[in-house]
This record gives C-alpha cells, sequence and structure tokens, in this order.
C-alpha cells in the first residue's frame, strides 16, 4: 500500500509541474504581448486566472471560498493570507477578481517558463538584501497607482516546520497599506498544507477552502500603528485556522 502512495505521489507531483507548463504554452503569444505594456496587466491577469483554474482542477482539486467582504472594483487592496503551498498561488488567483500583483520571493524566478512571467508581472524580492526589501516599497507605490491591488504572504515564506500553524508576520505589508491609506484584505487558506505541502510524498485532491475575511481599514492611521494592525491580522487568520481545526476533529 505505501509503495502505491510513493509512486501516485511521483506521478502527481510530476503531473503538477506539467499542467503549469501547458496553459502558459497555449496561451504564450497572447500571455507575452499582454506584459509588453502597463496598460495590458489586466488581460495578462484574466489569463493568469484561466492558468490557475486549469492547475486546480488538473491536480483534482476543488475549493469553496467563504466570503464576508465584497470588494469594490476600482479600490486597490492589501491581500494578505497565510502561506504553506505553492498553490496558495493559483487559489489567490482563482478567487480574487479584482487584479493585483503579488509581492513573492526571487527563487521562483528560476522556475522554467513560469519563471520568465514570473519575473516580468511580480514584484521580486531578495529577502536577504535590505535594498531589495526598500525597492518593493517604490515598485508596489507604482502598482497601486495604476489601481491595482498587491498580495503579500506576511509570514514571509513557507516555514521548514510544518507543525507551525501560523508563523510571525513581517512589517511589510501593513507598512505598505498604511503609507498608502489603502485597505487590507485578510484571507485564509485551511486545507493547502493538508493538500499541497511543501514535502513531496504528501498531499491528495480534494476540497480547499478559503475564507476571505472582513476589510481592516487603514484610513488615517499612522505608520506607528503598523504592529497593532499586523497583529490583529494575524489573530484574524490564526482563529479562523484554530475554528476550522475544530470543526475537523
Amino acid at each position: 500500500m505505501r509503495i502505491l502512495k510513493v509512486f501516485f505521489w511521483i506521478i502527481w507531483r510530476i503531473w503538477f509541474y506539467i499542467l503549469m507548463a501547458i496553459p502558459i504554452l497555449i496561451m504564450f503569444p497572447f500571455l507575452f504581448i499582454s506584459i509588453l505594456t502597463e496598460s495590458g496587466y489586466p488581460y495578462f491577469f484574466k489569463m493568469a486566472r484561466i492558468w490557475a483554474k486549469v492547475i486546480l482542477f488538473g491536480m483534482g482539486f476543488s475549493y469553496k471560498v467563504y466570503q464576508e467582504s465584497i470588494l469594490e472594483t476600482r479600490t486597490s487592496y492589501m491581500i494578505v493570507a497565510n502561506h504553506t503551498s505553492m498553490v496558495d498561488i493559483m487559489l489567490m488567483l482563482a478567487i480574487i477578481k479584482n487584479p493585483f500583483v503579488f509581492v513573492g520571493k526571487q527563487e521562483l524566478s528560476k522556475i522554467p517558463l513560469f519563471g520568465f512571467f514570473y519575473k516580468r508581472t511580480c514584484i521580486l524580492v531578495d529577502r536577504g538584501s535590505a535594498k531589495s526589501r526598500r525597492d518593493v516599497f517604490d515598485a508596489a507605490q507604482q502598482r497601486i497607482k495604476r489601481g491595482l491591488s498587491v498580495c503579500i504572504f506576511p509570514e514571509g515564506g513557507v516555514p521548514d516546520d510544518e507543525s507551525i500553524v501560523l508563523d510571525v508576520f513581517k512589517d511589510g505589508a501593513f507598512r505598505l497599506a498604511i503609507e498608502h491609506q489603502i485597505p487590507i484584505l485578510p484571507i485564509t487558506f485551511p486545507d493547502n498544507k493538508k493538500r499541497f505541502s511543501y514535502t513531496f510524498f504528501s498531499g491528495s485532491p480534494g476540497l480547499m477552502r478559503a475564507y476571505i475575511h472582513s476589510i481592516v481599514q487603514t484610513s488615517g492611521l499612522a505608520s506607528e500603528a503598523r504592529k497593532e494592525i499586523k497583529e490583529n491580522v494575524r489573530s484574524i487568520i490564526l482563529d479562523k485556522l484554530s475554528d476550522f481545526e475544530r470543526k475537523a476533529i
């Protein structure tokens, strides 16, 4: 039985990377044209959402959204969520219709084909470089001025220890939100670690839920409030993760 599971996981994980490539190859000319100009990004974003849904469906994942907030189409948001899986990216694209850009780690730009578009459309950060972290603020400001939202996973990466339910949040997302006076949208992904963690021999097809929380306003707040807002948002996500876990028992 264990041998069959291992065989399934190997094929399934390889299939994931094949699925990442197939839609990009099919849509490549349109994707490439859409990134040539800033005005083309909304079209790129629509195709990115198709790409994400193809991967989720092809991997055997379904998703259900619980929603407390209705997003305004002309409002920029700072979108934050817990981060436990590579499919967090796909699920975020699938559930949020408002065009946004990811702030993500530079290492993902090395993935063949995916990385070509990733480094041209996302805000990349080298977390070991203070200059890179400062440049993120300038890049995010440009996107916000164009009416886009920004998505950051504030844990700063996926914890190596999978027993950690929710790691400590970094300040960046909350500092940005306050500086630009844009609302924060917390989102909880309770199932992604179980469905497709970074542990190779793990996971299974099935339901992935997403909980879109009430918006946290930053209007009128000063920079000094970022730590309080950060802890408030972390508590919102952590409480919901705990709530889902209790219901599963």
